[in-house]
């Protein structure tokens, strides 16, 4: 879509958090299919409620992540995913624990349970990738994933994560800058705007198969100069390690100035365009998601206030920050002339 610094004990604070709750349907309980209103996360006990961790399933909750943290210590790590980190970007808040941040996701694709994706994944192939980039440039190309990465300067950067729910995180994700792809295909002056799209695979992701109104695949945009901004970034890994696959693997991108569904995840093309391109969820519902997208407290969404997020997993309230607290490097493209 950030939190505590990495290694931090996030997890002993869920395990002994699930032992006193039991589950019980609220009234305001609704279909995530629905934009979640922010009460709906109200705060820690109803985050473990989301994720099963209740009392009457404590036992396998408690299996599951011990289940993970194996599976986790196991994955074998690369110097690409533990690249170096860049200090022009610090957090005023601590690293998200890992599991809370790889276990509660919005990925439509394959449900829209957020404490389901992880465990509907195991069929989508995120190996071999390739990206396709076209449009308005000197030098289309489709690259296989890996050889991209090969060219790109990968380093490691922390950033804060905004949902438009109104939940939030603070993630390290491993990737590279988008200007550094983009100067690799040189745009023309007629281009103005990215369009980018997300994978196709209904057969792999049940949720485009079982929701098929959607207008499958996931597409998104931005206007060149967001694009070509400093904090733009291609985020093939997180934690340290590749990405995960409920988080958007292998590839996927990262604006934390802007609400989290402008970060499309699993992108298969980039398109460069002179014309605003259409996006997902303003196409959906134009009154409630609009082009920009831009991380706003002043802004409610038409169903809840903006003016406050709550970090994952503790709950805990905090202002939402103008540009999600990045005002210094972006508000420039947003000046009116």
């Amino acid at each position: 879509m950030k939190a505590q610094h990495a290694g931090g004990r996030h997890e002993s604070a869920l395990e002994f958090g699930v032992i006193m709750f039991i589950r019980k349907k609220k009234r305001w309980e609704i279909p995530e299919r629905l934009a979640t209103p922010e009460e709906i996360f109200l705060n820690r006990r109803r985050f473990l409620q989301q994720l099963g961790w209740s009392g009457l399933g404590l036992m396998g909750g408690l299996t599951s992540l011990e289940a993970w943290r194996n599976a986790a210590a196991a994955m074998p790590q690369s110097s690409i995913y533990s690249a170096k980190r860049n200090a022009t970007y610090v957090l005023d808040r601590p690293i998200t624990d890992e599991f809370a941040a790889t276990h509660y996701n919005n990925f439509y694709e394959f449900t829209t349970e957020k404490r389901g994706v992880a465990d509907l994944v195991g069929k989508f192939k995120t190996q071999p990738w390739a990206i396709a980039v076209k449009g308005l440039v000197a030098k289309p190309k489709t690259f296989d994933l890996d050889e991209l990465i090969k060219l790109m300067p990968v380093e490691e950067r922390l950033y804060r994560f905004r949902c438009v729910e109104a939940w939030a995180m603070a993630v390290p994700w491993t990737g590279f800058p988008l200007k550094a792809l983009i100067d690799l295909v040189a745009p023309t002056a007629k281009a103005k705007f990215v369009r980018m799209v997300s994978f196709n695979r209904p057969h792999e992701a049940p949720g485009m198969a079982e929701q098929s109104w959607y207008p499958w695949p996931y597409f998104e945009g931005l206007r060149l100069e967001e694009a070509m901004n400093e904090l733009a970034f291609m985020a093939i890994g997180m934690y340290g390690k590749p990405m995960p696959k409920q988080n958007g693997a292998p590839v996927r991108l990262v604006t934390p100035w802007k609400y989290g569904y402008k970060s499309i995840k699993s992108i298969v093309e980039i398109e460069f365009t002179d014309k605003q391109p259409p996006t997902f969820w303003n196409k959906i519902a134009p009154g409630e998601y609009d082009f920009l997208s831009n991380v706003d407290p002043d802004v409610p969404h038409p169903r809840w206030s903006q003016a406050i997020e709550r970090i994952i997993p503790s709950m805990e309230e905090r202002p939402t920050l103008k540009y999600n607290g990045y005002e210094e490097f972006v508000a420039y493209l947003y000046k009116k002339s």
